[in-house]
Parts: C-alpha cells; structure tokens; sequence
C-alpha cells in the first residue's frame, strides 16, 4: 500500500456457494486508491462490478460468499473485522451508494428521520443538530425546498429525487471512501447527467476518494480519473481515463467502446460483441475473453495472461499487447 493511498486491494477473491456450484465472481483483483481519486470500474453485467463493491464494504452474506485476499483502509485490514467493527466504518468513514434508492430507504420512515438517524449514530449529535444537518445535505444535493422534504417519505420523490436523498445519506458523516454502485442506471439521460455533474463537483468540493461502477462507457468517461475495464471477474485494462478511452489496449475494451451509440454512424449497425459472457461456474484456466475474440490464438488458451504494463499508468491482460503485435 503506497503512503498516498486511502485503499489497497490485494488479489481479492469472491466465491458463492450454489446448490448447482461454486460461483467464481471475482478473480484476483488488485488497486490501490489515491486520496481525491475516483475511479470507475466498467463493465458487462454480471462481470464482478458490484460484488467487487460489497466484498470491500463487507456486504456479502458470509454463509454463502468466501472472500480472499487483503482488503485495507487507512493502514488497516477491514475484511476480517467484526460486525460491530465494520459498522463503525460503514456509513461514518466508507459509504455507498446503491444502485435502486427505493430498495436502500426504508419505505415506514421519512427521509429526514433516516439522515438524522446515520448522523446521531456516528457523530453523537443531538437530534435536533442532526435533523439541522441533514436539511443542510438536502440543500447540497440541490433539493428544492429541503425542509419541506425532511419529511417526505421516500415514496413521495422522484426517481431523480431520491437518487440525491441517497447521495445526502452517503455524505451526511463526511466520508472518506464513497462508493457508487451505478447510481445512475434507473433515471432517464437528463437526470443522468445532473447528478453525475453534482457528484464530480461534491467529491472535489469534499476531497473524497470514490469507486464508481458503470456499465455506461460516456459515465465512466465522465466521472473518472482512472478507469479499471472488468471482465469475468478480473480487471483487463487499467489506466487513466484519457487514455483507455482514446487508445484502448484491450479488445474487450475496444469492443465496449464501438459497441456505443456514439461511435457508430447513422444507418449502419452497433458493432456489438459478439457471443456472450462465461459461466462463472466454469471459467477456463485461459483468457476468459477469448472465445469473444476477433484476434485470438491458440498462446490466448494456454492459461489466464498477467496483467502487463504497457506504460508507467496503464496495463492489459493480453498475450498480444504484451508482444506488441495488437493493433487496435
């Protein structure tokens, strides 16, 4: 873990025990995230995004989730503390979040008394200093007639609304880590927009370290400093966003961007990725991206290639790249 970083992955694993099998989520990922960084991590669904996120927070079910590998956060190794350690951290120095707010807010209570709830357990604020707080984080978030909304029931908002209740929620104890697990996917391309803006300029604003996963290539571009392309569980290219974005050192990261609709021209076909992601239950001892691709040989099915640097920021896991023979 460098001196810089306010969290270090190292080779995190995450298993699920099934009645059909053992599901093989994430594979062997590893970073290192800088204090005032964001990172976006982009991918298919089902590629190991979100359970990335859990396993990190410490969400997953332990009856049915193995996690290995070392997870630490400001010098210390969170994944093997206790419930009451970890709830100590979550929400007051490690927040999240979640992609369905109407699923993340309990429906019987208003969303001031939830704000005000979160502050009052982890500042030991009175209530009423709490209620004052969290009518202030409606008012960042640029809710209209914030006092008003103390004592809305999350039912009663927007989509677009209760996306920004739930930003309040995640910043009401000044984190240091802010999680976003694709904060955006349910609200229409307007809405998108603003509250992507609203997040970039609160995380500068604030200083904050953020994770933020997306399937949507133009988000990730958007929010992002560096950008980490996960595939069947592993990261297959990382870099800065500049650069993944304009010279792509992956196929399935240069599949991802032509397959967009700004890419691709009027009157003419996506070039979408052909076949489709692998069984997690049975992943080949190869490169799990081959069967998908356009430039693979008989070396990409000989065993799972390291993640190798092309430069001092960015690296790929590819056979080619490596040999410098990958022309994309």
């Amino acid at each position: 873990m460098s001196q810089d970083s306010i969290l270090s992955v190292d080779n995190l694993s995450v298993r699920f025990r099934t009645h059909e099998g053992i599901v093989h989520a994430v594979n062997g990922v590893s970073f290192d995230l800088a204090q005032g960084e964001v990172l976006g991590i982009l991918g298919e669904s089902g590629s190991g995004k979100s359970v990335t996120l859990r396993a990190i927070i410490g969400l997953l079910p332990r009856e049915y989730a193995s996690i290995g590998g070392r997870v630490r956060f400001g010098g210390r190794e969170i994944q093997h503390l206790s419930n009451e350690e970890l709830n100590a951290i979550r929400g007051a120095r490690i927040a999240m979040i979640f992609q369905e707010p109407m699923v993340a807010f309990d429906p019987v209570f208003t969303v001031g008394d939830q704000i005000a709830e979160t502050i009052v357990r982890h500042d030991g604020a009175s209530w009423r200093d709490a209620m004052r707080r969290a009518r202030d984080l409606l008012e960042l978030v640029q809710i209209p007639s914030a006092k008003r909304r103390l004592a809305a029931y999350p039912h009663e908002m927007s989509g677009g609304m209760q996306q920004r209740a739930m930003i309040a929620l995640a910043l009401s104890c000044n984190p240091q880590l802010l999680l976003a697990d694709e904060p955006t996917t349910a609200l229409d391309v307007t809405v998108q927009i603003q509250i992507i803006l609203l997040l970039r300029e609160l995380q500068r604003e604030l200083g904050m370290s953020v994770i933020f996963v997306t399937h949507d290539v133009g988000v990730a571009t958007e929010i992002s400093d560096r950008l980490a392309v996960m595939y069947a569980g592993r990261f297959v290219e990382t870099g800065p966003a500049v650069d993944v974005i304009e010279q792509p050192r992956h196929p399935y990261t240069d599949g991802l961007l032509s397959s967009t609709v700004l890419s691709a021209r009027q009157g003419h076909r996506l070039n979408a990725i052909p076949g489709a992601p692998p069984d997690l239950m049975a992943l080949p001892d190869a490169c799990s991206f081959a069967p998908r691709c356009r430039y693979a040989e008989e070396q990409c099915l000989s065993g799972v290639p390291a993640l190798s640097p092309i430069t001092r920021d960015h690296a790929t896991r590819c056979l080619r790249v490596g040999e410098g023979r990958l022309e994309l």
